[in-house]
């Protein structure tokens, strides 16, 4: 009944006072395996005999003691034929794909706030007239709102009038002094008149007419639609009191929620599709602008903002819309986005898509690359795809993932291994660790197979676990890491003290470095994982070393960085102190961005003396080899 009771001598079992009963033992390696018959719902302990449970009248499933030594048999189990086929135990590749997924969103339309304007009195008078009576109605630029009695704009009015009398006064004389005098007096009328709300017409009419008017019709600076009124006729108004707002509803905002679960898939400058009650049928699209860097602790989701044409004006704010988010990953966890690959877009203005550096037209702020907002850099035929499995093949509890994996060499036999699952895509798991491409993995049976180890009294999904480590690479290949943590080191100084001079002196440091590190000391299944950190570091240090400013300097350290992070925690290193690993939440607009220093002290590379400080660390990885290498590691 307890499995996991084992004593040298007979006796009763100390929980639950059953009788105890010899456990077969594994037999020399050439001996033949033997076959225990046990049920799958964990019943009773394996039997000697096959037939059906004595308890709930189940076929009993044979079992075989596998494995070659006693560390592999307490994390694998062989089944017969028989077994497998009434387990239905099915097996599947890991294997390397670009796997999608469609997030799914709700949320409600609203205004623009960069739309919305208040129409305010610029001058203290009497409304004696509004010609928009009523919320609702829609207005152009240039139409009239409201006509205004003001006894400043009188006076203003009488002033005007008088430095055009000057003028002319002026040149009847022929002093140009006096001339000059009453040009500037004018300009200046004339601009008090137009901060009062007046137009150049009207300016230009009240000098013809010679005349002040008693009343100002005040017009509309913008087109849209009144969506507040805040003044009736006859009132008294100050200067700065509000009339009316106004909203342009040629653009809107669709404000959704994501579940934070959501969020390695979303990124600003992603196309979304929605659909409203209104208008069953028809999709309609915009793009994603803004993310909230802070999640609601209530609903455990964070606000997505959404910039939507409305030309038509359809779309009506507080509408209950129905989003998607179609991505794909590629290694790594960038979004691969085929139209945004190596292009550079504005941090505020996602339309505002280039093929080079440069400034954004409409708000002047600096571009930036579509690779430091999260997305493929290269053309997305070359980007390495993720390892993924199937969503039926892990067991997963609580933190813990459990697969079990078919030897290819033993048929029949299955090694529990622990893994670090990615996000979920569809009908796939990103693989972060723990499996290696062009293994096989249970996606049928695995739950069955499980109850075997956990009858046996062997490691399971209910029994924590670690996954046995390969062979790790010897002292020689820790100490070429530490060159090239050493000429890091260099970068990451130079970037956190804005000597930008001194980047690239240390970023060719590192390429040679890189060049002396012999991964030769790897055994021949394993050599592939370095090749590929290999690249990643190399590629990120050329273009660190080819960087002609500053940011794009910072950009490729964000990547240098998690790729030399990724290293050292699967190699380890034969320094004699740790090195730390901070994080900037603010890098980057917000999204974050880690680095490793070898001393304490934040020294954020990411802002320099602007914001030196910003950061917090995030862990330490202490002196020593680390685990082995393992092929399913996140990648660019």
């Amino acid at each position: 009944m307890h499995p996991e009771v084992r004593v040298p001598q007979p006796g009763a079992c100390p929980i639950c006072g059953m009788a105890l009963i010899p456990v077969q033992v594994q037999t020399p390696a050439r001996a033949a395996k033997p076959v225990k018959y046990a049920c799958s719902m964990m019943c009773v302990p394996p039997l000697d005999k096959p037939g059906k449970c004595p308890v709930c009248g189940m076929d009993m499933v044979p079992v075989e003691d596998g494995g070659s030594s006693a560390d592999e048999s307490d994390t694998s189990v062989t089944l017969s034929p028989r077994a497998r086929r009434l387990a239905e135990v099915a097996v599947a590749p890991v294997e390397r794909k670009f796997a999608a997924a469609e997030i799914r969103m709700v949320g409600k339309v609203e205004y623009d706030e960069t739309r919305v304007r208040s129409i305010n009195s610029r001058v203290a008078g009497r409304l004696d007239r509004l010609y928009v009576d009523y919320t609702g109605v829609p207005v152009r630029k240039g139409d009239h709102l409201v006509y205004l009695y003001s006894p400043a704009l009188l006076s203003a009015q009488e002033e005007l009038l008088q430095a055009v009398r000057g003028i002319k006064e002026s040149e009847s004389i022929g002093i140009a002094a006096l001339r000059d005098n009453a040009a500037e007096s004018l300009t200046a009328v004339r601009a008090k008149l137009m901060l009062w709300g007046l137009t150049e017409e009207q300016i230009t009419e009240i000098e013809q007419r010679g005349v002040p008017a008693d009343h100002i019709t005040i017009y509309a600076p913008m087109g849209g639609v009144v969506i507040g009124k805040d003044a009736v006729e006859g009132m008294y108004v100050e200067m700065g009191t509000r009339i009316y707002t106004i909203a342009d509803l040629s653009r809107v905002w669709v404000k959704l929620d994501a579940y934070e679960s959501d969020l390695g898939w979303i990124r600003y400058g992603q196309e979304v599709e929605f659909q409203t009650e209104a208008y069953p049928g028809e999709t309609f699209h915009g793009t994603i602008a803004f993310i909230d860097p802070v999640l609601n602790d209530k609903t455990r989701t964070v606000k997505v903002r959404v910039n939507v044409e409305n030309a038509d004006g359809r779309l009506k704010p507080a509408m209950f819309v129905r989003a998607q988010v179609r991505s794909k990953l590629a290694a790594g966890g960038r979004v691969m986005e085929p139209a945004l690959a190596g292009k550079w877009m504005c941090p505020m203005h996602p339309e505002v898509v280039k093929e080079a550096a440069g400034a954004c037209e409409v708000c002047g702020m600096d571009l930036v690359s579509s690779e430091s907002l999260g997305y493929v850099s290269v053309d997305p035929a070359t980007a390495q795809a993720p390892l993924v499995i199937p969503v039926s093949a892990p067991l997963i509890t609580g933190r813990r993932a459990i697969v079990y994996v078919a030897r290819a060499d033993e048929p029949g036999t299955y090694d529990a291994r622990e893994v670090s699952l990615g996000p979920r895509a569809g009908d796939f798991y990103l693989v972060q660790d723990g499996l290696r491409e062009g293994e096989s993995v249970a996606v049928q049976g695995a739950l069955q197979i499980d109850s075997a180890m956990q009858i046996l009294g062997r490691r399971s999904m209910m029994s924590p676990q670690r996954s046995p480590h390969r062979p790790a690479p010897g002292e020689g290949f820790n100490t070429q890491l530490d060159a090239v943590l050493t000429a890091y080191f260099v970068v990451q100084e130079a970037l956190s003290h804005d000597r930008f001079a001194d980047v690239g002196v240390g970023a060719q440091q590192l390429l040679q470095g890189l060049e002396m590190v012999d991964g030769s000391q790897f055994p021949a299944s394993e050599r592939q994982t370095w090749t590929e950190d290999y690249a990643i570091l190399k590629r990120h240090a050329a273009w660190q070393s080819s960087a002609k400013d500053v940011e794009p300097a910072r950009a490729a350290f964000e990547h240098l960085s998690s790729g030399l992070i990724a290293v050292v925690k699967r190699y380890g290193t034969s320094g004699r102190q740790a090195v730390r690993v901070y994080h900037c939440p603010m890098a980057f607009n917000n999204r974050g961005a880690d680095w490793i220093q070898s001393k304490d002290g934040i020294e954020n590379p990411y802002f320099g003396a602007a914001m030196f400080t910003c950061g917090v660390l995030k862990e330490v990885i202490h002196p020593g080899p680390g685990a082995a290498p393992s092929g399913g590691s996140p990648r660019d």
